[in-house]
């Protein structure tokens, strides 16, 4: 039995007790009068919640137990007592039987809810997927098939099946790189270091679309302890969509800032900004209004911050351009 299951499991028991001594309490002052026997329905409404039919019969079993005394000697007072005691057994063996039943058939129904959103969610992430590899492939077969004949300029057919191949090693590598849990392998880095990396690998994506790309970094070194590679990639994918999402000659500006207990990385773009729709769904899988791409970059991204424990934030208008801000766990090192 897990610690939780103790912890309800005690408090089953305690609660009865307690409510079995106060019951005893109040009916030695006042024989004629059981006012507190109702409170038994609170634990077992407790060992339904939690363990469903057989927790909620077991517990009425046990504050049955508890109840047994009052129907003997000094307790037992008259027919009529005795058949309000009767009663009240057989209402919280009628309320343990539903209650239990019910919480047990809820939990049912929400296991299978949650497998039919599993199967369709595979079902939708096994098309996207046999969709985004169907084009490239196309593409390759049908360009070897036309090399295979003597048709075509044989150097442009073998560029174009090379790029395609590529383009179905990026769905697969992103694919894989969603599907396993992440493993961060961290020490303490510089993270101006880290976006100065990110920022380097986008930098010709940048020039050809004519995006000026700037940085603002404090001038002191910002040590963390950190996946420094998983970070950047992270960084690079954002900027990308950044560098993407923005019409030629306007800036995409990344931002790096401390406080006393979090360190914030920014990426702001003035580009076409996302709907509400977006907005919502931008951090599940295959989720993407772009005609190129997986739609699991975010969800990587996603991922990765929470792995290192930090959270990711957009806020983002049509047209307007979009703004996303990674917090990360920091503590400011005394001079």
């Amino acid at each position: 039995m897990s610690s939780p299951s103790r912890f309800i499991v005690l408090l089953i028991v305690v609660l009865s007790l307690v409510i079995t001594f106060f019951h005893l309490w109040v009916f030695q002052k006042d024989p004629t009068h059981i006012v507190l026997e109702e409170l038994y329905y609170i634990p077992i409404l407790v060992g339904a919640l939690f363990f469903g039919l057989k927790g909620a019969l077991i517990t009425w079993l046990f504050v049955s137990l508890l109840y047994l005394p009052y129907f003997f000697g000094p307790w037992a007072i008259g027919f009529m007592g005795m058949a309000d005691r009767i009663l009240h057994l057989l209402f919280t063996g009628g309320f343990a039987l539903l209650a239990g039943y019910l919480i047990e058939r809820d939990k049912k129904n929400q296991k299978q809810l949650e497998k039919d959103r599993y199967l369709t969610g595979l079902g939708q992430s096994a098309a996207t997927i046999v969709h985004d590899l169907k084009n490239p492939l196309i593409t390759i077969l049908g360009f070897a098939r036309r090399l295979q004949a003597g048709k075509g300029n044989p150097d442009t057919g073998l560029q174009t099946i090379v790029d395609s191949a590529s383009k179905m090693e990026e769905i697969v590598t992103d694919v894989l790189n969603f599907a396993k849990p992440v493993h961060l392998e961290t020490k303490e880095e510089d993270v101006r270091i880290i976006v100065e990396q990110a920022a380097a690998w986008c930098k010709s994506k940048a020039e050809a679309a004519r995006i000026s790309l700037s940085s603002e970094l404090p001038a002191e070194p910002v040590i963390i302890s950190v996946d420094g590679l998983r970070l950047q990639r992270a960084l690079t994918n954002l900027i990308t969509n950044a560098i993407e999402a923005s019409p030629e000659g306007q800036e995409v500006l990344l931002t790096l800032k401390t406080d006393q207990e979090k360190l914030m990385i920014m990426i702001k773009d003035q580009g076409i900004g996302m709907d509400r729709e977006t907005l919502e769904n931008i951090f599940i899988p295959f989720f993407s209004k772009k005609t190129q791409g997986t739609g699991l970059g975010m969800a990587i991204t996603k991922k990765v911050i929470d792995a290192h424990q930090g959270n990711i934030f957009l806020r983002s208008q049509p047209d307007r351009g979009t703004e996303v801000t990674i917090e990360l766990p920091f503590r400011k090192r005394d001079p």
